[in-house]
């Protein structure tokens, strides 16, 4: 029997590194985005900053357990195999949770997940023992389970999202109507003042959040508590001073607020959600060795020694620290959900919407224009030019940052404020869920929502917050089905459950980590586009897209006679990859225009011409792999012999003409465009007169209705497809000729 507690044990040991591994790409949004959307530091610098911060929050974190100990359940009325299978199914359940919530790159509260999965595992076990124990009935459900907890978290759930998304927008208007995007000759005035302010509240928040727990007995602590206001001047004073001498050294001083913030938050996150990650592990660990050395492993033993207030063992928090650190260094995950906010909140309209417009969105955005219409009417002009003047957006720092320093201090000092305040207040505001809202309101006050992206931004934010009652929804029904699974299952279910989790986990992962390969490629694409040998870079891209498209089209075809469902439902997904991927290049061409391209207006016309006529190519294959995956989906009739000897040889001429025009581009000799465009024009013809004779076979009831408007389809958008890719050739060519230098690959191909 002490052999299977020891599983048990390692399991749960195993889902405390994979919950610290999901913990962290989840919350590195948290202290990551100010640093990295105002760009305010190097990559490495950033994350060395935060990672001093977590290193240093673990080893002060005095890492209470009493939440996974007892704050959801009574132990006392819990056996100690019943605690054992309740931790196994919590944790099973946060970990597929959370990685399901990275996967989609939305940003959650780990604190959510946990309690919610601890209540209903927790609830789980307790009905097994009221179904299972004549002597237990539903009345006394309410003996077993602490609800109190779990709805004081909700409450914080509405406080924080409402109450920093306010405190966002009124402290960010305050700060561009001061500052203005031309920021540099007014920092230089009231700079050390404001950022002194600034420093001040994250100094405050890292010493009551993130250091609350070693120094709250110290004498420091309580004379700070008796004297508050004073303490908040003097520090106020003191870092404006220190700021002010190093900005006469030339020193950014931004730069410095920024990184002192996300070091706290860093230091703050490990010191106080560690628990979230490793309390119920560690938990478990001590149910085992009580039960081992009071009982001799005895699992009807009931856990009273739970309820007994417990610190984690020093060792495993600084190990856990050092897994923490590991994981923000090398999850590609943690970056996919900071994408997320930084979408968002990014100042302009120019990038392509990451989200679908609702009706909630669309009334939401008349409504405050009809309000705005009012206020404008009512409101001197002299008041508006002088507020016009403020937020007219400028980039003066040139680094292509979504925004500038002084809304990532906002971003920083409003939520380091809000939950220094709540901890200090004792009231339980939730960390992810302030740092996201407080960057929603600063950039709407920020006028980063414009009414070419409003309602996109909207949706995407209305998105996130369901997805926060999901958690606590889904996080309840999850562990309350893994639970009871566990319980009338017994062993072989903790078996299977155990094995199918890792393998979700490690599937996950190496899945996640080809997207992100791929994705790099994607953004390599768009760097390139930036670079000085523009032309070179869009020459990679049409290239790199001719040749998937080819390839997509030809295995279309092949496995729509084949009646593969499998490859062509693959097919699908990749044609709407590409053509995703261009046209959020077509959506971007403003901002990309005016960072590199206004010298040139040749190059800009090219680069215009070119993503065009890949978005309407790339869609045409869209429109030829989806309804041929809906046609086999639904078990329709394959296609005649007849018609696929048609495509067939059609294949083969698109093939041909796609040789020829992929030479041409890659080698630069043009002298055989007129050839391609005969080849064109023959293709052309010929699928005139296939879709001609299929429309006789149709008329004549020859040919099956579903196939044949299929095969007419397919005619169709092939027709769009080579007509595009020579305009493409076209473009190509007479850009050449504008800029008298031809363009020169290493190799050809034929």
């Amino acid at each position: 029997m002490t052999e299977i507690y020891i599983a048990v044990v390692a399991i749960l040991a195993i889902l405390a590194v994979s919950g610290l591994y999901v913990g962290v790409t989840n919350d590195a949004v948290n202290f990551l985005n100010s640093a990295i959307g105002s760009k305010a530091a190097k990559m490495r610098t950033i994350l060395i900053v935060a990672s001093i911060g977590i290193i240093i929050g673990a080893m002060t974190s005095s890492g209470m357990m009493e939440v996974a100990r007892s704050g959801m359940f009574n132990p006392s009325l819990f056996t100690f195999k019943e605690v054992m299978l309740l931790y196994v199914g919590v944790m099973i359940a946060n970990v597929v949770l959370l990685d399901i919530y990275n996967s989609l790159g939305l940003p959650t509260s780990t604190t959510v997940s946990l309690i919610f999965c601890l209540l209903g595992s927790a609830v789980a076990v307790s009905l097994y023992k009221i179904t299972t124990d004549e002597a237990v009935t539903f009345a006394m459900l309410g003996e077993y389970i602490n609800t109190s907890r779990a709805m004081g978290i909700v409450s914080a759930i509405l406080l924080s999202v409402v109450l920093a998304f306010i405190c966002g927008t009124i402290i960010m208007y305050i700060s561009r109507l001061i500052f203005s995007f031309r920021y540099v000759k007014m920092l230089r005035k009231v700079g050390a003042i404001w950022c002194g302010a600034s420093l001040t509240s994250i100094v405050y928040f890292a010493l009551f959040k993130g250091l609350k727990n070693i120094l709250k007995d110290s004498a420091f602590i309580g004379w700070i508590n008796e004297n508050l206001l004073v303490a908040l001047l003097i520090c106020w004073g003191v870092c404006s001073l220190i700021l002010f001498f190093l900005q006469l050294f030339k020193v950014n001083i931004l730069r410095i607020n920024i990184l002192a913030g996300t070091f706290a938050l860093a230091l703050a996150f490990a010191g106080n959600d560690l628990v979230n990650f490793i309390g119920v592990p560690i938990a478990g660990f001590d149910a085992f060795a009580e039960a081992k050395t009071a009982a001799g492993m005895n699992e009807s033993m009931l856990m009273t020694s739970l309820a007994k207030p417990e610190q984690a063992n020093t060792l495993y928090i600084l190990a856990a620290g050092l897994i923490m650190v590991v994981t923000l260094w090398t999850s590609s995950k943690s970056m996919h959900v900071s994408e997320t906010e930084l979408s968002l909140s990014a100042q302009g309209d120019d990038a392509p919407p990451q989200h679908s417009s609702s009706l909630f969105s669309r009334a939401l955005v008349r409504g405050t224009i009809n309000v705005v219409h009012f206020f404008d009417k009512v409101t001197p002009q002299r008041v508006k030019d002088v507020v016009a003047n403020r937020f007219e957006w400028a980039d003066i720092e040139h680094s292509g940052a979504p925004y500038d320093m002084i809304r990532a201090t906002v971003n920083l000092t409003t939520a380091s404020l809000l939950i220094a305040l709540a901890t200090s207040f004792k009231l339980p505001l939730s960390t992810t869920y302030v740092c996201f809202m407080v960057a929603m309101g600063s950039s709407l006050a920020d006028r980063a929502w414009g009414r070419e992206s409003a309602v996109y931004r909207i949706t995407g934010v209305m998105t996130v917050i369901m997805g926060w009652f999901v958690t606590a929804i889904g996080g309840f029904i999850i562990a309350l089905v893994v639970s009871a699974l566990l319980m009338w299952g017994g062993w072989i279910a903790f078996g299977l459950l155990s094995v199918l989790c890792l393998y979700m986990l490690v599937h996950s992962n190496l899945k996640g980590s080809k997207k992100s390969e791929e994705k790099d490629d994607k953004l390599h694409t768009v760097i390139l586009s930036a670079s000085d040998d523009v032309s070179q870079s869009v020459m990679s891209l049409v290239d790199g897209t001719i040749t998937q498209s080819t390839r997509i089209y030809n295995r279309t075809l092949i496995a729509l006679m084949k009646e593969n469902r499998r490859a062509l439902k693959e097919l699908m997904i990749e044609a709407t990859g590409n053509y995703n991927h261009i046209h959020n290049l077509k959506y971007s061409i403003a901002s990309t225009l005016r960072r590199t391209y206004d010298s040139d207006l040749n190059l800009s016309l090219y680069y215009v011409q070119v993503v065009d006529y890949l978005n309407e190519m790339t869609k045409s294959l869209v429109h030829i792999t989806r309804p041929a995956f809906e046609h086999i989906d639904n078990n329709h009739e394959g296609l005649s012999r007849t018609q696929t000897e048609d495509l067939l040889n059609v294949n083969s001429d698109v093939d041909i003409i796609y040789k020829r025009i992929l030479y041409m581009l890659t080698s630069g000799d043009y002298n055989d465009i007129d050839q391609v465009l005969d080849m064109r024009d023959a293709l052309f013809t010929q699928i005139a007169e296939l879709t001609k004779t299929e429309l006789v076979r149709i008329n004549e009831g020859k040919s099956n209705s579903k196939s044949g408007m299929l095969y007419l389809n397919i005619l169709a958008e092939t027709k769009t497809m080579v007509l595009q890719s020579r305009n493409l050739l076209k473009s190509q060519r007479y850009f050449m000729e504008q800029e008298g230098r031809p363009m020169r690959r290493p190799t050809a191909r034929m």
